[in-house]
């Protein structure tokens, strides 16, 4: 078990050392390696079950790759706010943390009838549409035994209203789904709810097991918040601007299913009436030909969809980094500051 978690980190490290945007997280990482070497111990250990089939799903998931992104917040905020090492609050939330977005991933990908994540057969692709969720039903059970076992309220009241949160977002982004009369506030509504609350609740609860105080924890929260909101934005603009082995999953899916991002919405606000009816046609009515996601690529770029919503992006990253500064000057500092820069770099 133990060399199965040294050797997570040591893929993550790797993994991340291949791009120069991402000698950011790989610094992260090795800030907090021993740390995470402990997490991803518990996280093996935790998915352990009598049950076959719940060991071999969740492996699978889990041997797909990921950066552990919102557990190493945990972990990072906890050691930026001064929580000794040799405690385990930190570890078992941060574990708890990724059990909640391993399972969001897993209903997500039926939801969504994905077939891959991470470049990989989603497991609903192997193992279908029940097992998956059930499985990911399980992986919340263990995140909630993990919050109840750490003994804090507060603690507690912050990750369940996140996975409360999370599950509001993605509804609310079904009811907007094929509807272009969704406005660019209610889109942000979506992405705050299914992918920042949950960034904000790993780096808050890494304050508060360090006890810090009410102005700190909240300026983790905003940290974690804004650098969600910007990760989601890159998310949706390389929907419609990467190849699929840097997306890790089919290009267009977004398209094909008729979500509505940052991206489409300013193409179709500033295109003419007759793209206008592409849109409504491709979107609103998902009537799509095999050329129509070119030609949806074609009128992003044209309007300036991409560029327009990394603007955005960035300023959302710019404004996590301004919330960190409120702590002293730090390693940990300028590598959680270094990450806001990787989430945007990450379309390049």
């Amino acid at each position: 078990m133990a060399a199965v978690a040294s050797q997570l980190v040591q893929d993550m490290a790797s993994g991340s050392a291949e791009h120069g945007a991402e000698d950011a997280l790989t610094a992260l990482i090795n800030l907090v390696r021993v740390d995470l070497e402990e997490c991803n111990r518990v996280i093996v250990a935790k998915m352990d079950s009598p049950v076959a089939l719940i060991p071999q799903l969740a492996a699978h998931i889990v041997a797909a790759g990921g950066k552990r992104l919102r557990p190493l917040l945990t972990l990072a905020a906890a050691k930026l706010c001064g929580y000794p090492s040799a405690n385990r609050r930190h570890i078992d939330l941060a574990a708890c943390v990724e059990f909640i977005h391993t399972a969001t991933l897993l209903h997500d990908d039926v939801v969504d009838e994905s077939l891959l994540r991470r470049g990989l057969a989603s497991a609903n692709a192997v193992f279908g549409n029940k097992a998956s969720v059930l499985v990911g039903d399980f992986l919340f059970a263990r995140a909630f035994e993990l919050m109840v076992q750490d003994g804090s309220l507060h603690v507690l009241d912050i990750l369940s209203k996140a996975s409360a949160t999370i599950s509001e977002g993605e509804v609310l982004q079904l009811v907007t789904q094929n509807d272009l009369a969704t406005t660019e506030a209610r889109y942000l509504d979506v992405i705050m709810g299914k992918t920042a609350a949950l960034f904000a609740a790993a780096c808050q609860v890494g304050a508060v097991v360090a006890e810090q105080p009410l102005r700190q924890e909240l300026a983790l929260a905003e940290y974690g918040m804004k650098l969600g909101i910007a990760f989601q934005m890159v998310d949706d603009a390389l929907d419609y601007a990467a190849d699929q082995a840097t997306l890790g999953k089919t290009v267009g899916d977004d398209f094909r299913e008729g979500k509505i991002t940052l991206p489409v919405l300013v193409a179709f606000h500033a295109g003419s009436d007759p793209e206008k009816q592409f849109w409504r046609r491709t979107i609103e009515a998902l009537e799509q030909t095999d050329a129509d996601l070119d030609e949806a690529m074609r009128l992003i770029a044209h309007h300036g969809g991409i560029d327009a919503t990394m603007d955005r992006a960035r300023r959302y990253a710019q404004e996590a980094r301004d919330a960190l500064m409120i702590f002293p000057d730090s390693p940990v500092r300028q590598a959680l500051i270094a990450v806001s820069d990787y989430t945007v770099q990450r379309a390049r």
